[in-house]
């Protein structure tokens, strides 16, 4: 690999702080960063909010490894609430596998000078003993000093509490929930709690349950109210999305009984007359996303000023409402924005651009605010990046299906050869933001493109559910017919074509080179090939994923063998070129094991490369740098270039 495209894989690896999992609480923000060399050792930062010039002050002293594996994929692993005029810091650490507590005030003004935001009043403390089992961050403190919390032991999910002022305690679990429960909240007084529930033979975002609890002043659940309205989910399959509390009564949250998810207010004076005090329903757009991980925000706020996140046909907007009424709405230049938080008009979130990495964006919306933020925020654009063209052609059954192209940078051919990208999930989505490897090969002449497939998410429910029951029929299919369509219009070198695929979208891209020969050779990361093995030996969280996507395993045993690459592997008669980990925990990587004598005996120029760090996603720089290096001469040589 030469030195400039070493320098092109570097760029992706910023020495810059990440900020990752924000988060507003009065003048303070706070965030986690990487200490010292390695990837298990981090703490929880501060500074103050909207001064990016300030040094950040580390929070956490001990040695601690601050990470959620709540459900497998995790979430946010620390909150930080606004308590009795205190800041109350609680995270969960992997070291002792258990949730720890301290509380902070705001340093005198002198100290500020000295990079001193926040005084310790009380130092840390190990709330809870070591649990064989996970916690999630939806952490609620009432004002009896007790702390409600969700945590999955044996698989199974409980509503715990622990106290305040105790130190190594065993949790009281208050609730066995009957599988599944997340995303957990109370009102002010923390008298309310609510949380989402879901079973088998569901995931989350397919359908689940909102729940209320009153809670007595032992800190006991005194009452259990499900919320049922025959507007809503009385008779039809709904997923509640981020269920948040805005004031006393007052709970916000969205849900999609129209085809997208949209905003719903409930009041809840009364559990046992929980109301409808506003839907907003609008067509094409979505506030919510699927619940992969625990603590995606798309509203934060009160009653008095709540801002709320929306896609909108592959725009994010952000708006404000005062009172329940709309104000305004806030176009953005963002492809995409985590870690959403708001303290009173006070707004902070990370963006991403199709030109441009993660930015912290801090505004505070007491000042004047324009309606288009990319007037008023400096963003330090990618130069020579191939910008994102949206592209709808005809899918599965002559459906609408989305796609982004990207054009080469450079004229290296007299036509360019095409990498067509499956994106993982499957319940995912491309949504244009900037990634290095696409801007590698379009800087090398390819023409690049990512496909939307049917079953993604951000186009609303009935499009996501396109690849129900047909998951390896419908996403291969909406590749192959962009890839032709590109081929039609002398786009594209129909002799040079080549499919990627992650994870699930390894299963695509093995089915594209089985069912048709559009594809000239295929490049998989840690790739879905036995579904069947999927069934039996996959994580908990995803066990009924496939009673969707393929069917139920005893009645459509045989859509499982069908499906299944594994099965049919000396078929493939295209190159491929094969990444894994030995530390996936996901896909066992002894699955790319069985297949890699077939491949390499069958398929000149094919090769599988183990990664003995790696699990499911690749993070270590080198091994990416020799991802992109093992990628290119793979392409020189499948490819004839």
């Amino acid at each position: 690999m030469s030195n400039d495209d070493q320098l092109k894989v570097r760029q992706t690896e910023s020495k810059k702080k990440a900020f990752k999992e924000l988060t507003i609480i009065r003048d303070t923000i706070f965030w986690i960063d990487v200490v010292g060399e390695g990837q298990n050792e981090n703490a929880i930062f501060a500074r103050p909010f909207n001064d990016k010039e300030a040094f950040p002050q580390k929070l956490t002293s001990k040695k601690s490894n601050i990470k959620n594996n709540f459900h497998g994929y995790g979430g946010k692993s620390y909150k930080c609430l606004n308590f009795k005029n205190n800041f109350y810091l609680i995270w969960i650490d992997q070291i002792t596998k258990a949730v720890w507590f301290q509380i902070f005030k705001e340093a005198a003004s002198n100290c500020r000078s000295q990079s001193k935001y926040l005084d310790s009043v009380q130092e840390p403390r190990q709330l809870s003993k070591s649990i064989d089992g996970n916690f999630d961050s939806s952490f609620v403190i009432s004002e009896k000093n007790f702390l409600y919390g969700i945590c999955e032991i044996n698989n199974r999910d409980y509503l715990f509490s622990l106290n305040l002022k105790k130190t190594k305690q065993d949790i009281h679990r208050i609730k066995k929930f009957k599988n599944f429960a997340g995303e957990l909240s109370s009102n002010t007084s923390a008298n309310l709690l609510s949380w989402i529930e879901w079973d088998s033979p569901y995931m989350p975002w397919e359908r689940n349950d909102l729940f209320f609890a009153q809670i007595d002043l032992a800190g006991e659940i005194q009452k259990i109210k499900k919320f049922s309205n025959k507007l809503i989910n009385e008779k039809k399959n709904v997923s509640f999305f981020q269920p948040y509390w805005i004031s006393e009564t007052i709970l916000v949250c969205s849900e999609d009984s129209s085809g997208w998810w949209n905003l719903l207010f409930l009041d809840v004076s009364e559990i046992e007359n929980i109301l409808i005090k506003k839907r907003v329903e609008r067509n094409l757009t979505e506030y919510g996303a699927p619940q992969w991980v625990s603590g995606i925000t798309f509203f934060s706020g009160t009653k008095k000023n709540l801002f709320c996140l929306a896609k909108k046909e592959n725009n994010l907007i952000v708006e404000q409402y005062k009172d329940l009424q709309f104000v305004k709405e806030f176009s953005t230049p963002f492809t995409s924005i985590s870690d959403f938080s708001v303290f009173q008009e006070k707004v902070l979130f990370k963006g991403y651009g199709s030109d441009f990495l993660g930015i912290v964006f801090e505004i505070n919306f007491a000042e004047k605010v324009l309606s288009n933020f990319s007037e008023q925020i400096f963003i330090d654009h990618i130069k020579d990046c191939s910008k994102p063209e949206s592209f709808w052609f005809k899918g599965f059954e002559d459906q609408s299906t989305h796609s982004f192209l990207y054009r080469p940078l450079v004229e290296n051919f007299k036509r360019p050869p095409l990498l067509v990208r499956a994106h993982s999930g499957p319940t995912s989505c491309f949504d244009g933001t900037y990634h290095s490897e696409v801007q590698y090969w379009t800087s090398k002449g390819f023409f690049v493109s990512e496909v939307n497939y049917g079953g993604s998410s951000g186009f609303g429910k009935v499009y996501r559910e396109r690849l129900n029951y047909k998951w390896g029929i419908v996403d291969s299919y909406d590749c192959k017919a962009l890839a032709l369509e590109l081929i039609k219009s002398n786009m594209v070198d129909s002799e040079k074509v080549v499919i990627f695929g992650n994870s699930a979208g390894g299963l695509t891209a093995f089915n594209c080179l089985l069912y048709g020969s559009i594809f000239t050779a295929a490049i998989c990361k840690y790739p879905v090939i036995d579904l069947k093995d999927m069934n039996h030996n996959t994580h908990r969280f995803e066990k009924d994923y496939l009673n969707s996507l393929v069917g139920n395993y005893a009645k459509n045993h045989d859509d499982y063998i069908n499906r299944s690459p594994i099965n049919y592997i000396n078929k493939i008669k295209k190159p491929v070129l094969l990444f894994h980990g030995k530390k996936d925990q996901v896909i066992s990587y002894e699955q790319t094991l069985k297949i890699k004598e077939i491949l390499i005996r069958n398929n000149k120029y094919s090769e599988v490369i183990f990664f003995e760090n790696e699990g499911h996603g690749f993070k270590n720089i080198e091994n990416k740098k020799v991802v992109m290096q093992k990628s290119q001469e793979f392409l020189k040589n499948a490819l004839n270039i």
